[in-house]
């Protein structure tokens, strides 16, 4: 929630300026930034309420101001304590990269929703100059969670505010996979903050431009051997090998931010951490789900999780894979046998794919659909 503009501890030029009886010459030239007699911040404060003026000619021309203040104006206003509404709109107007931003984001009285804001969208150094403010990511931990989830953020950044809230028994509800995160770097060395990214943050990014060459490679990422086994096919083994190379936080982090080619690899990935990390992103789709609760090689607390949400299991497939899936646990494929088709529990009932108890919960299902008819 951003509190609104408090007029009342403006200057009384401001006031006037910014009152509905202010002379439309007077508005006009303001909301180009030309306001004699007044300091940067509060030229600043004045274009920045312009900019949602009923009149549009007035808001148009004050948003084109705001977004390209002068350093001269600009530099000495983000000096000041501005109102958390003035930094909102700033965030907001200021283009991505600028490096004002830095300054936007150190604001004292900057507020929570506009802190998640630039922790969402800000570049790396943005990212960084929020992430050292360790008291107010303790008290807001959707910033904790916005900055996790940034590509731009470092990964050594992103591990020492997952181990900042573990160690402060904060959990970060924003992320799905925090608990998977902040298992992963107990008993871990957490770096320090540096000026430059450290190899684990160069090979984390490097790691994404490989799986953006092999994106859309997901469905067809694996092939069965001739041992039965699945294997990653010629066209992921460069991703595949670049995601082997890397500790368990990063990839944790890369199968909730990667790609579906990343996810695919990951879901599998013998750490039951990275693949239940992978299977909780959110940016999983329910072909993938579809995939993933076919495969014999996916791990099975992967399929527990599938298992256990309500939103996935409306696919009637998902439901079959999971009953048909080996690997799933007994206690979640007991459940999903009393929504099997009368042709799929004759097929469970021969299968020699599946567990003996899944069999003979079939062969009851059976025989109480016969009763019922």
């Amino acid at each position: 929630m951003i509190p609104p503009l408090d007029v009342a501890a403006l200057p009384p030029l401001a006031r006037k300026l910014l009152d509905a009886g202010a002379p439309p010459p007077l508005r006009a030239m303001a909301a180009r930034g030309i306001a004699t007699g007044l300091g940067p911040e509060h030229i600043v404060t004045v274009v920045a309420a312009l900019t949602e003026h009923a009149d549009a000619a007035v808001s148009s021309v004050a948003k084109a101001t705001l977004a390209a203040l002068p350093p001269v104006v600009l530099g000495p206003a983000l000096a000041a304590a501005l109102q958390p509404y003035v930094v909102e709109l700033l965030a907001r107007a200021l283009p991505a990269g600028s490096d004002a931003l830095e300054k936007v984001a150190a604001q004292p009285r900057i507020a929570d929703d506009t802190l998640v804001w630039l922790a969402k969208t800000g570049g790396e150094r943005v990212t960084e100059v929020i992430a050292t403010n360790e008291t107010r990511l303790l008290a807001s931990p959707d910033v904790i969670a916005a900055l996790y989830l940034n590509k731009a953020t470092r990964m050594s950044t992103a591990e020492r505010l997952i181990d900042l809230a573990a160690r402060n028994g904060v959990e970060v509800k924003g992320i799905g996979a925090f608990r998977e995160a902040a298992a992963a770097l107990e008993g871990e060395l957490i770096a320090e903050a540096t000026d430059e990214p450290s190899p684990d943050d160069l090979a984390f990014d490097e790691a994404g431009a490989v799986a953006a060459a092999v994106d859309g490679e997901a469905e067809h990422a694996f092939e069965q051997g001739d041992d039965g086994e699945e294997k990653p096919v010629a066209k992921v083994l460069p991703l595949h090998a670049a995601l082997a190379q890397m500790p368990i936080s990063s990839k944790i982090r890369r199968a909730i931010l990667g790609t579906a080619a990343e996810r695919s690899l990951l879901v599998r990935d013998k750490n039951k951490l990275v693949a239940s990390a992978a299977i909780r992103s959110p940016q999983v789709q329910e072909p993938e789900v579809v995939r993933f609760s076919a495969s014999k090689n996916t791990h099975d607390d992967v399929l527990r999780i599938i298992g256990n949400n309500g939103e996935w299991l409306k696919n009637h497939q998902i439901k079959f894979n999971l009953v048909s899936n080996p690997r799933t646990p007994f206690v979640v494929a007991s459940k999903l046998v009393l929504h099997m088709r009368e042709h799929e529990l004759k097929a469970l009932e021969r299968s020699r794919d599946v567990s003996a108890p899944v069999r003979q919960a079939a062969t009851q299902q059976l025989k109480r659909k016969g009763k019922n008819q």
